[in-house]
């Protein structure tokens, strides 16, 4: 409940900043995204990170019992990465300029 209260007030801040400050809507607009964008590569790097958990416990499990298993275990625990690479790419595709 008290999230919604803070999104609430922070919307009315908003609304009179806007009202005062036309280029603050612009401002406004921007951050917003840039904070979508990180908390877009944060979550997305955490799950990343509790999904290599599993998988590389059950890859060195693999590895141990059959060496031949090292190729498909190194590509399985790597794979989850990509989900923090798209949104990186996500980050430049919001803006450009941070290239």
């Amino acid at each position: 409940m008290i999230e919604l209260t803070l999104l609430a007030d922070m919307a009315v801040l908003a609304q009179n900043a806007v009202e005062q400050d036309p280029d603050y809507a612009a401002n406004l607009a921007h951050g917003m995204a840039m904070l979508g964008a990180g908390l877009a590569v944060g979550l997305s790097a955490l799950a990343a990170g509790y999904a290599e958990r599993g998988i590389g416990t059950a890859a060195v499990g693999a590895i141990a019992e059959d060496r031949d298993l090292f190729g498909p275990g190194l590509i399985l625990t790597v794979l989850p990465e990509t989900l923090v690479i798209f949104a990186i790419v996500a980050i430049f595709l919001v803006e450009p300029s941070v290239v």
